[in-house]
């Protein structure tokens, strides 16, 4: 699938979640504020932040072509990963926190389509701690990390291998 942004204009949602209090919990919110500050006056993109995904979110998927979720994660490959993402049921006792495969599911359960085209973008942290800041290790996986979209937003087309 390619979606050209010449003359299609994708609508894209970009979703970061983390808690900036919990030192490289914040990757994702700090990575939303720098295309914050690069794309603002882009009319097809809407920047989402919050600290955690709750079934709610469902809903800002409505209209969307893509979505973009941004997380820290300690299990991803460094400096980022960037996996294309698909319905998936969150068969947890509570629904807290979700996956955003979840997220993607109860879209599809509401609307009865697809959702949109949809990745996670995970940045590799390490220290999580309640008053911790970004690691310096974050703080490159984190440059890295914005090196990556910039390129990805201005690119004349987003490849994508379904």
């Amino acid at each position: 699938m390619t979606l050209t942004t010449d003359n299609l204009k994708p609508q894209i949602v970009i979703f970061a979640y983390g808690n900036p209090s919990r030192g490289d919990d914040a990757l994702g919110p700090a990575l939303l504020h720098l295309i914050e500050e690069t794309y603002s006056t882009w009319e097809n993109i809407e920047l989402l932040e919050d600290f955690q995904l709750q079934v709610e979110h469902a809903l800002d998927l409505e209209n969307r072509d893509v979505a973009i979720f941004i997380d820290a994660s300690v299990a991803c490959s460094p400096p980022f990963t960037f996996t294309p993402l698909h319905p998936h049921p969150d068969r947890s006792y509570t629904t807290h926190a979700l996956h955003p495969a979840a997220i993607l599911y109860v879209y599809q359960e509401l609307h009865q389509q697809p959702p949109p085209l949809t990745f996670l973008l995970s940045i590799r942290g390490e220290q999580f701690e309640l008053g911790d800041s970004l690691s310096e290790v974050a703080k490159q996986n984190l440059a890295e990390a914005w090196e990556f979209m910039k390129g990805w937003l201005e690119s004349n087309s987003v490849m994508v291998n379904l």
